[in-house]
């Protein structure tokens, strides 16, 4: 029975893989795997498991749903749930009502902090309306609250929230997070939008998570850009936020 899904996964990435030109070498370097291991994975000699099949989709350019998909296999009821269970409708970033959102603003050199509240329908559809407030001490000692109403916007990898501020409709901001694969409470995200400081477009580096977390230093130094990500967006060119954060 395992046997028959990795077949079919395995051969449903190589078809994608031909189909992006990609060689068995060059997309073993963009997993971090051999050539070998590869390889047996396109034979369906060996399972992919969930954070490779994630690597895979992302070098690949596609969604998990493709390369699990089962529409032309004939499989048992079981062995659809198994298969299913790869897809992202599982991921408890897909079913939260409530987010917390952390961030570091370097314009003030504060952490800040959030609350994401999505109001999910019952038939779980791709998108929800959503509220967003976030919270900082202002160089006072008094605290600061900023109200966002909009939507979010579910996908295979990605989540996308959408809001504009309550106070100020010009301010519309973006936030993007990875629905990872395996289960976990943390996960990284990019906002952007344009900053109500200085009128220019900026984006900032986040954490979103399932449950409430403490502003500690060891949190901060996570939302801090490191050299190592400053050494890769200047070789690429672009800004980038993967899904790193530990498990």
């Amino acid at each position: 029975m395992v046997s028959d899904i990795n077949r079919h996964v395995g051969q449903r990435m190589r078809k994608y893989r031909l189909a992006a030109g990609m060689t068995l070498q060059k997309l073993s370097e963009e997993i971090h795997k051999s050539r070998a291991t590869v390889c047996k994975y396109e034979n369906g000699e060996i399972s992919i498991d969930i954070a490779t099949m994630y690597e895979i989709c992302q070098a690949l350019q596609i969604s998990v749903g493709k390369l699990t998909g089962f529409e032309d296999f004939s499989v048992s009821s079981r062995e659809k749930e198994l298969v299913s269970s790869f897809q992202v409708r599982k991921s408890p970033f897909f079913q939260a009502d409530r987010l917390y959102f952390y961030f570091y603003d370097g314009r003030y050199n504060r952490m800040k902090d959030g609350i994401i509240d999505i109001h999910q329908s019952e038939e779980k559809s791709g998108s929800c309306p959503a509220t967003f407030s976030i919270c900082s001490v202002t160089g006072n000692g008094r605290s600061s609250e900023m109200y966002y109403t909009g939507n979010v916007l579910y996908s295979d990898m990605l989540i996308r929230f959408s809001f504009v501020n309550q106070c100020n409709p010009l301010e519309e901001d973006l936030l993007y997070i990875f629905n990872p694969l395996e289960f976990r409470t943390l996960t990284d995200g990019l906002l952007c939008g344009i900053s109500s400081a200085d009128l220019m477009p900026c984006a900032f580096k986040c954490l979103v998570s399932l449950e409430q977390m403490e502003l500690t230093e060891e949190l901060r130094q996570r939302l801090l850009f490191t050299k190592e990500d400053i050494r890769r967006w200047k070789k690429l060119n672009m800004l980038l936020i993967d899904n790193r954060s530990e498990i």
